[in-house]
């Protein structure tokens, strides 16, 4: 992951889709963007793109304490539990769901709501759940909240350096 996102030509950094659409061409993942009507939830993206919500990838941005910043990224139908995730990441502090200004904040380059699960973003770690894994192609957040993005979640777990693991609340 990078410390900064990386700038056009013009000197202004690429927003929104257009920040993840060139994140990925940078590193030759192939992927399809898929539009649909605006959404807000990961499970009302999947409806609206018609797509399966286990195979729809949630991203949920967790705080360690105040410096660390971690992505979670489970299927859309499923809810990330916080337990498991400060045990694989042996973390020393409770875990806690970010705050909304805290996430544009610190990710100016996406809408919040709309994170990718990739892409130059400033976080400690990022961790996949492994359900995902089971699928071909996962459709994810793009950026902003009229877009997708379909691609294999190997891609991801490769593109941020992320572990895998059992991060989803049991039934």
């Amino acid at each position: 992951m990078s410390d900064k996102t990386a700038t056009t030509r013009s000197g202004v950094a690429p927003h929104g889709l257009r920040a993840a659409t060139e994140f990925l061409e940078g590193h030759g993942v192939r992927f399809e963007v898929v539009e649909h009507p605006t959404t807000d939830t990961a499970a009302s993206e999947a409806r609206a793109a018609h797509e399966a919500p286990q195979r729809t990838a949630k991203t949920v941005v967790v705080r360690e304490g105040d410096e660390v910043w971690i992505i979670a990224v489970v299927p859309a139908d499923r809810r990330l539990d916080l337990v498991k995730l400060r045990e694989v990441l042996g973390a020393d502090a409770p875990l806690a769901l970010a705050e909304e200004d805290a996430i544009a904040e610190r990710f100016p380059e996406v809408q919040v709501g709309a994170i990718p699960p990739f892409g130059p973003a400033l976080v400690n770690a990022t961790v996949v759940d492994e359900r995902l894994l089971e699928h071909d192609e996962v459709l994810c957040a793009g950026g902003d909240h009229r877009h997708g993005i379909r691609l294999d979640p190997k891609a991801v777990v490769r593109l941020a350096d992320a572990k895998v693991a059992d991060i989803s609340q049991d039934w």
